[in-house]
């Protein structure tokens, strides 16, 4: 099993937390007030336990939880405390009507996370394809990975199989910015095509 802490206390830190906890996973709880962290730590059990916020994390995986304007500033913040890491970002870049990207053509959260990080530090971009609420309701469920590190993509993928889900590498981490863009199709087909959103996306193998 993994060693996580989380960074973040909201909707999808509590889900994800809920998981680890449940596949066997230690979890550490990071936010910015401590008493919410503490809080969180609570329900998920005896095996969470908090940290300090700007301190090295526990972890060997450090998911970014937080909405994707704070991603790169707190990863900057953090500096070489996250050296050694593997930092996940689950962030979607949506502008304000959530109908497209509020980042630039050429890049992602993921890849702008990779420029501040620290030496040795692995970006991996997952988690991003699936609403909270579907996540939690125990479904087997596709969850898309893109990384350019082949180990820490192998370290995510066993954490994300401890929760009873299935990880798909999509590749290196310049297909980051199409995951987030799979984050819009998401929304669109929740809104649009199919007009509610207990929905997944995922991908269907077929025998020749």
């Amino acid at each position: 099993m993994s060693s996580i802490s989380i960074i973040g206390t909201g909707n999808m830190a509590r889900t994800i937390g809920t998981l680890a906890v449940a596949g066997g996973n230690s979890v550490e709880v990071i936010g910015r007030d401590p008493s919410k962290a503490a809080d969180l730590a609570k329900t998920l059990g005896d095996s969470a336990t908090t940290g300090e916020f700007g301190a090295v994390p526990v972890g060997d995986v450090v998911i970014m939880a937080l909405l994707y304007a704070n991603v790169v500033p707190v990863v900057a913040q953090y500096g070489d405390a996250l050296a050694g890491k593997v930092i996940v970002d689950i962030s979607n870049p949506f502008n304000p009507a959530a109908d497209g990207l509020a980042i630039a053509d050429d890049t992602s959260v993921a890849q702008e996370v990779a420029k501040v990080a620290p030496a040795g530090a692995s970006v991996v971009k997952a988690f991003n394809t699936v609403f909270a609420h579907v996540l939690k309701a125990d479904r087997a469920l596709d969850v898309f990975v893109a990384g350019d590190d082949a180990q820490a993509k192998t370290y995510v993928s066993k954490f994300i199989e401890s929760l009873g889900l299935r990880p798909l590498d999509v590749g290196g981490l310049d297909m980051a910015h199409w995951l987030e863009g799979m984050g819009l199709i998401l929304m669109g087909l929740a809104r649009n095509g199919l007009g509610q959103w207990d929905i997944a996306l995922g991908a269907t193998e077929f025998d020749d």
